[in-house]
């Protein structure tokens, strides 16, 4: 097992190491900058933030550092709850009425799921509703925000516990080998929701449409076609019904894939950083990033599945008894492996956010090279500060960023613009 999970670690650091390579533009350095200065440049944008708002958008982003503490902390109670308080034996004895134990488990984990959001609800209401509203994010009604909330719990438990009850068939059928197949349930069931995500999932939400014949649809499909992407409709959704913030998406695998922009992109911003935003989105597309974070969460959730299966083993060793867990297998184990599994998580934070904010980087790049839009592209990134840190220190980027930093992303683009308008050639620092 010991050797497993090492190879498997080495693995999931070579594809970290590579990723980084690819996305590495430390080198790339300056010289005979005389016509635009990117530096001067780079402080005008930033200082196009006053210090009331740049505290304002710190506020609301530290805020989520607590935020993540906080959803940790609730899921580790809501497991402490069913296990110290009998609560999983009794649900564990309601649901023995069922005669197939398939149908049992499914009961049971339809039960545990429901307490787990009714135990987050508070916590829910204030990150997600009223959060918003104190900062002048949203523009959701209470009754449009509750609707929406059901429809996602309504989405969990069904596909959640039916997820989770695989697992576990898995755990009985193939014994110590079960976290290798429920590893497999689990990617599956990651493509197949790519996959079905933008046809059955995302309208539930928001309603997608082609985007109206017009000169930045025009502009957006012929940059589509310079880069040999088979689009002939942009789409764009509501997202104004929920959210002030701007935003675009690709989103899906093969027949499915779709890059969409929202309605807030399309009224708050100009033509040029509209154009900024969607050469980034379709830098994901021309650069494979939904197949390769597909790779590199299959190889986080091998990780993740080899711990769970060690830990969860000494677990029911030590308090099994106490608690009533028989085996992995027994159903009334799910909280001892919700603990394990949110506690992986929570400290795995900077990995999975790694990850992420080095595709969103190639992108980036990807971006300015296609789109051609170096300003477009940073005051696009000065009006995401209004919710995101402008100017972290690194360790905040590195534990809490999932895309590169306001500031990061104005010193790109003014350092790309610099290197097209200068008469000179960048060189590779050593």
């Amino acid at each position: 097992m010991k050797k497993t999970i090492t190879i498997v670690f080495l693995l999931f650091s070579i594809a970290i190491f590579e990723l980084s390579a690819q996305a590495d533009t430390s080198g790339l350095k300056i010289v005979n900058e005389t016509a635009f200065d990117a530096n001067a440049a780079t402080r005008q944008y930033l200082d196009t933030l006053s210090p009331e708002q740049k505290e304002k958008s710190d506020s609301y982003y530290e805020e989520g550092y607590w935020i993540l503490l906080w959803d940790f902390a609730i899921d580790v109670l809501t497991a402490w709850i069913f296990l110290s308080l009998g609560l999983s034996n009794w649900i564990k004895r309601l649901a023995s009425r069922a005669k197939n134990i398939n149908i049992r488990n499914l009961l049971y984990i339809s039960i545990y799921l429901f307490t787990a959001v009714l135990i987050a609800f508070p916590n829910t209401f204030y990150s997600t509703y009223f959060r918003e509203h104190s900062f002048g994010l949203s523009n959701m009604s209470l009754s449009e925000w509750f609707s929406e909330e059901l429809i996602q719990t309504g989405l969990v438990l069904f596909f959640g516990s039916f997820l989770i009850m695989l697992i576990y068939l898995t755990m009985r059928k193939t014994g110590g080998r079960w976290w290798i197949w429920g590893s497999g349930i689990v990617i599956i069931f990651l493509i197949i929701s790519v996959y079905i995500a933008p046809v059955f999932i995302s309208p539930l939400f928001n309603e997608y449409t082609p985007l109206e014949e017009s000169t930045i649809r025009d502009e957006i499909l012929s940059l589509a076609a310079e880069n040999n992407i088979p689009v002939t409709d942009i789409y764009q959704f509501n997202a104004s019904k929920q959210t002030t913030t701007i935003s675009a998406n690709v989103s899906g695998i093969g027949s499915t894939i779709r890059i969409s922009l929202n309605d807030n992109l399309l009224n708050r911003c100009t033509p040029a950083e509209i154009k900024s935003v969607m050469a980034h989105e379709m830098g994901h597309y021309v650069l494979n990033h939904t197949y390769k974070l597909i790779i590199y969460f299959s190889i986080y959730i091998i990780i993740g599945f080899a711990l769970i299966n060690l830990f969860l083993k000494k677990g029911i060793s030590r308090f099994g008894k106490k608690w009533g867990i028989e085996t992995i297998s027994d159903i009334s184990s799910l909280p001892l492996f919700a603990i394990i599994f949110s506690t992986f998580l929570f400290i795995t934070t900077p990995v999975v956010n790694n990850i992420s904010r080095i595709i969103e980087a190639e992108a980036d790049i990807f971006g300015l090279n296609a789109g051609k839009e170096p300003d477009g592209f940073a005051s696009t990134a000065m009006k995401l500060s209004e919710y995101r840190k402008i100017d972290p220190t690194r360790l905040e980027e590195i534990i809490f960023y999932d895309h590169p930093s306001g500031k990061a992303r104005v010193v790109m683009a003014m350092k790309w613009k610099a290197e097209h308008l200068n008469p000179k050639k960048a060189e590779l620092s050593n």
